[in-house]
């Protein structure tokens, strides 16, 4: 039965093999347009914010959040920033350049980063807000502006201290009293936040939150083994909970011991099953579109776990046409929708993309 299903693997990957899509400049500046258009629209809007009097609950979105209001929630504002960035920095004769410039002087003020930090004060609930989800794009977002070396970058990342050492503090007092990890395909998974954290924490030198990451990875994850990825996705999934587990202890172990864990993590039915296309049923359901963001992050999933894999693994080959197939039916569905998926899937292209 084993060699039956891996012969169903490989007839899949070679099924799956063909020119994975780009991050030229021709699709970067197709994929800005949907950011700019967003950033600076305040409605519709879903605030998430928690009323605590009759006064703050007639604040609008960009009274609650000068600086990211836009693009029907917080976290899609800063990931839509944290892609212009990338795209700028990526692209500097990008044909739209004037307009993200301009748009991203007007957020990153000092002035607006103060008031997105004191948000997190000035509300008795606010300490849970975006956690942590929205705490991860945010260092993201840090870490883009930290690691190019412009002067205009370096003022935005001036600007946006406040917030990120707001974020920081709250994710290393929250951090140790973490028990359990989130599992679910969406916002609150606890794997893609590690991941990103891990990241910025590696880029800016912070041994100490680094080590927090650590010891909490390896207390949820390390011994996790047959993973029920062959129930996946949810509903209204963009992320697969399985694959961000493995995205992250990539980064966790050593090589030798990651491929000894990933070949206890995933059994043969699971595998198969996240290398199935999710069938997206209504693209103009916001709900229903996290259907198409889930191809992207199974793509950038599965190609940093590929990276890490011996030639002869039998998974390497496997995750990296896989992943090519998930980039070059996702991509064309971002145009196809509604603002569901505007506000947010361009981001999340420019990132499978990148890797």
């Amino acid at each position: 039965m084993k060699r039956i299903l891996l012969l169903l693997l490989t007839i899949t990957s070679l099924a799956f093999a063909q020119t994975a899509p780009k991050l030229d400049k021709d699709i970067a500046e197709k994929l800005s347009v949907l950011p700019l258009h967003c950033m600076d629209k305040e409605y519709p809007n879903k605030t998430a914010h928690t009323i605590n009097s009759a006064t703050d609950a007639k604040l609008t979105p960009s009274e609650l959040h000068p600086g990211f209001y836009g693009c029907f929630d917080w976290h899609s504002s800063v990931h839509g920033h944290w892609m212009l960035v990338h795209l700028l920095k990526t692209f500097p004769d990008i044909k739209n350049k004037a307009e993200i410039i301009r748009k991203l002087n007007a957020t990153f003020t000092v002035a607006n980063m103060q008031a997105e930090a004191d948000y997190f004060k000035k509300f008795e609930l606010a300490k849970t807000f975006e956690r942590t989800y929205g705490w991860a794009w945010l260092l993201k977002l840090d870490q883009e502006l930290l690691e190019w070396n412009d002067p205009v970058a370096k003022k935005w990342h001036a600007a946006l201290q406040p917030l990120t050492k707001q974020i920081l503090e709250l994710w290393k007092v929250y951090l140790p009293k973490q028990t359990y990890p989130n599992r679910t395909g969406v916002h609150g998974n606890t794997a893609f936040a590690l991941v990103f954290a891990l990241d910025w924490a590696r880029a800016t030198n912070d041994k100490t939150f680094e080590a927090q990451l650590l010891e909490k990875a390896k207390y949820f994850y390390a011994d996790n083994e047959k993973t029920p990825a062959y129930m996946e996705p949810d509903g209204s999934d963009f992320f697969s909970p399985s694959l961000e587990i493995a995205d992250l202890m990539r980064r966790v172990l050593t090589k030798e011991d990651f491929v000894k864990w990933l070949d206890k993590f995933y059994e043969e039915r699971s595998i198969k099953r996240i290398s199935d296309m999710p069938i997206v049923s209504d693209l103009n359901d916001y709900q229903t579109v996290h259907l198409v963001g889930l191809s992207f992050t199974r793509a950038w999933c599965m190609k940093g776990v590929a990276a890490q894999l011996p030639q002869n693994h039998r998974l390497k080959k496997h995750f990296e046409t896989t992943a090519d197939h998930f980039l070059s039916n996702a991509l064309p569905l971002i145009f196809k929708g509604n603002y569901g998926g505007d506000h947010w899937l361009a981001s999340f292209a420019v990132y499978a993309l990148a890797q």
